[in-house]
């Protein structure tokens, strides 16, 4: 009998050591794969905050490209058309002199607003859409309009920046390539997403020539895709160039 109980004591004892030693090993195993989904997230993370600030400097150098052309191209010329008028003014022409002035102050105060981080960063999307359409229209570059539709939604204010710049960069090349005289946007707002999509109805281009080309299509598509959001761009010689941005909330 008490051989029989020192054996039952004895495979009970061994019964719980077993217990014990897979429930340490259970949690010891548990505690190291959480601690390496943490670092892993912590590495996602960084790598993230890495390529979304990698994409802004991008971004923002293209912007400054685009503000170098405007400068000379646009605000240059006015200028310099008040300086030829100047040389040979009369009483007459300082009217004229005075409203060329007034316009070039009026394109550096809104080019100022367009590239100020910290207005972009107060702004919202739909906002400064609709700032440079009527920039647009009010150069003269080409005749622009903007549509949206549906239920406003609330965006990463990061990903509308970004989502602008791509659109400049879109627009800027409709406006020096593409000899189109129209410019579309649309912007629909969608339950679980937003859609922009921006034509004109240039000269367009092969596609295939353009992938093969460079890499411009190629980092529009990388900072879609970084944000969450999907890039893609149709077009043809002679019917136009279009670009719609997908981006799910």
């Amino acid at each position: 009998m008490e051989q029989q109980e020192g054996r039952i004591l004895i495979v009970t004892t061994i019964v719980i050591v077993i217990i014990i030693v897979f429930l340490v090993t259970l949690f010891t195993v548990f505690q190291r794969r959480k601690n390496k989904l943490l670092q892993e997230r912590d590495k996602n993370k960084k790598r993230y905050e890495r390529e979304i600030a990698e994409t802004q400097i991008e971004i923002r150098e293209e912007t400054l490209r685009n503000i170098s052309w405007e400068l000379h191209d646009n605000i240059g010329q006015l200028l310099t058309l008040a300086k030829i008028q100047l040389q040979h003014a009369s009483p007459e022409s300082m009217e004229e002199i005075s409203e060329i002035i007034a316009k070039s102050l009026t394109e550096v105060r809104a080019l100022s607003k367009i590239i100020n981080p910290d207005f972009i960063n107060n702004i919202k999307l739909k906002d400064a859409l609709n700032l440079e359409v009527e920039r647009f229209n009010r150069l003269n570059y080409i005749d622009a309009r903007l549509t949206i539709t549906g239920e406003e939604q609330e965006i990463n204010q990061k990903h509308g920046i970004i989502i602008f710049r791509i659109l400049q960069e879109f627009f800027s090349n409709t406006i020096k390539h593409s000899k189109a005289s129209k410019l579309e946007v649309f912007l629909s707002y969608k339950e679980d997403s937003i859609e922009v999509k921006a034509q004109d109805n240039g000269v367009g281009f092969d596609m295939e020539r353009a992938r093969l080309k460079g890499l411009g299509l190629q980092n529009i598509k990388a900072r879609a895709k970084l944000i969450n959001a999907e890039a893609k761009f149709t077009s043809e010689p002679q019917k136009g160039t279009s670009l719609i941005i997908n981006y799910y909330i």
